[in-house]
Order: structure tokens, then C-alpha cells, then sequence
């Protein structure tokens, strides 16, 4: 008795799931498209995706230099938005990597390996970037990571390493220990991406 209704309850969870499925479906018919509905206090009710919408206030610039400014801040924020997103997914796969590993040696010889990997695909890349362009990714990278440059380093290949690069870094003016302000000097930014993530740039 007690399995019938346990088998009961899972048929009815699948014929859930697949209605639910079902629901997410459009149906073209003649060139027109025939949403899924829902009854709703008597009422048939298209089940539809509405997209989310994004608004800001308008813009407004006390000089054409400004407006200069914020148009390069855009060109540069769409050169560098995709090796932010291409960092993102490298570093979460290498934090899962890394941390299977037993011992000090397979980590080493792992973070050489994706080194190596990464220097072969975007070095040729990477070096084309102006120097605004790359404290901008610095930003970018802890925006999307959660953690600055200097921590990603220093938790894959140790203090010394992150403080070598973190020296190197501020020869050339950077700072690998920047992080992104959402809310304050980099709100202008933020919401950019915002704008850019939904395709509005």
C-alpha cells in the first residue's frame, strides 16, 4: 500500500513537471503564434514571458568633453565585458578543479597547465588593450567574480605571486586590488552593464 502511493506521488510530480513544460511552449499556426493559457477566476489568461525592462533617468552632460568621456567609457566597456565573462567562467571551473586536488604538486601543475591554455588564447588579445581598458577588466573581474584580481591570484598561486603582479601592476598605474563600487564611484558603470547585459547599448 505504502509503494502504490509513493509511486502515486511521483507520477503525479512528473505529470506536473511535464505540464509545466508543456505550459512554456509556443505553437505557430499559419504564421501566427498561439501562446499556452491558463484559467484564472473564469477567465482564459495568455501565459506569456514578459522580458524584464530596464529604465534609467535620462542622461545629462555639462560639457561635450563629458559626453566624450562616457561614449569611450561605453566602447571600452564592450571590448572588455566579454573577457569579464570569459574570467568569470574560468575561475569558477578552476576553483572546482583546484580544489579536488590532493596535493601541492597536481595544483601546481594544474594552474601551469590553465596558464598556459589561457597565454595561448588571449595573450595575442589581451596585449591590444590600452591601459584604461585593462584597469577597467580589473574592475570588471571582481564585479563578476566577487573577488579583485589580487585575491584570485593569491588563492591560486600564493601571496608571493599575487604581490609580484600586484607590484608590476602599479608600474604601469593599475591596481590589481581594485574593487568594483555598484553604489558609488562606479555606479555610472553599473549601470551601463546593466543597459549592455540587455542588449540597450
Amino acid at each position: 500500500m505504502r509503494q502504490k502511493i509513493i509511486i502515486l506521488l511521483i507520477t503525479v510530480c512528473f505529470a506536473f513537471v511535464f505540464s509545466s513544460l508543456k505550459a512554456q511552449r509556443t505553437t505557430v499556426i499559419d504564421g501566427y503564434k498561439v501562446y499556452p493559457t491558463r484559467i484564472v477566476d473564469g477567465d482564459t489568461l495568455a501565459n506569456v514571458l514578459i522580458p524584464q525592462i530596464v529604465v534609467f533617468p535620462e542622461r545629462k552632460f555639462a560639457s561635450k568633453r563629458d559626453y566624450r568621456n562616457y561614449r569611450r567609457l561605453i566602447h571600452n566597456l564592450k571590448v572588455v565585458y566579454p573577457y569579464a565573462q570569459i574570467a568569470k567562467y574560468k575561475i569558477a571551473e578552476m576553483d572546482v578543479n583546484y580544489r579536488s586536488l590532493e596535493t601541492d604538486k597536481d595544483r601546481k601543475k594544474y594552474v601551469k597547465q590553465v596558464e598556459k591554455e589561457l597565454k595561448d588564447e588571449f595573450e595575442s588579445q589581451l596585449v591590444k588593450l590600452t591601459f584604461t581598458q585593462g584597469r577597467l577588466l580589473i574592475k570588471l573581474i571582481d564585479r563578476e567574480v566577487g573577488r579583485t584580481t589580487y585575491a584570485v591570484i593569491r588563492d591560486l598561486k600564493g601571496g608571493f605571486s599575487a604581490v609580484f603582479w600586484q607590484t608590476l601592476a602599479r608600474l604601469f598605474g593599475s591596481n590589481l586590488k581594485t574593487e568594483f563600487e555598484a553604489m558609488g564611484d562606479d555606479k555610472l558603470l553599473n549601470e551601463l552593464i546593466i543597459l549592455y547585459e540587455h542588449g540597450l547599448l
